[in-house]
């Protein structure tokens, strides 16, 4: 028997996917609009776009075009966005001044970083149930 490459990713997995990135994007979100942490273009583009491939991952279907365009649109700008936000902190580590923030969990480096490896799981998570089989 031939192995056709595709996956089965059952439906709920893809909601459940979904749900949990949205509400990350939101309190993320929550999370500057309440003051608690400082303005940051780089992160409001991290944050928007996975909330935004939440959402895509929800409308992910067998055979869709659109959907996988998209993610990869949104998905391929925010990820260069991330990798330029942590390229700064790989040049702050080359030129000797690099430290962590006070509160190291909201350190733009670690937080980029974070960042490429969800943006990156959502884009496959995407791309997989747009080519899994609509059997």
């Amino acid at each position: 028997m031939a192995d056709d490459g595709g996956m089965t990713i059952p439906a709920k997995t893809l909601y459940i996917a979904g749900a949990v990135a949205v509400l990350v994007s939101l309190l993320a979100w929550s999370v500057e609009w309440s003051g608690l942490a400082y303005v940051c273009p780089y992160c409001r583009v991290q944050r928007t776009v996975i909330g935004v491939l939440g959402v895509l991952t929800l409308f992910a279907r067998p055979g869709g075009i659109v959907v996988p365009w998209l993610s990869l649109s949104a998905g391929g700008f925010a990820f260069v966005v991330a990798a330029m936000q942590h390229f700064n902190g790989w040049k702050r580590i080359s030129s000797g001044s690099f430290s962590f923030n006070a509160q190291w969990y909201i350190d733009p480096w670690l937080l980029s970083g974070c960042a490429m490896l969800i943006l990156v799981a959502q884009l496959m998570l995407v791309q997989a149930a747009c080519r899994r089989s609509a059997r």
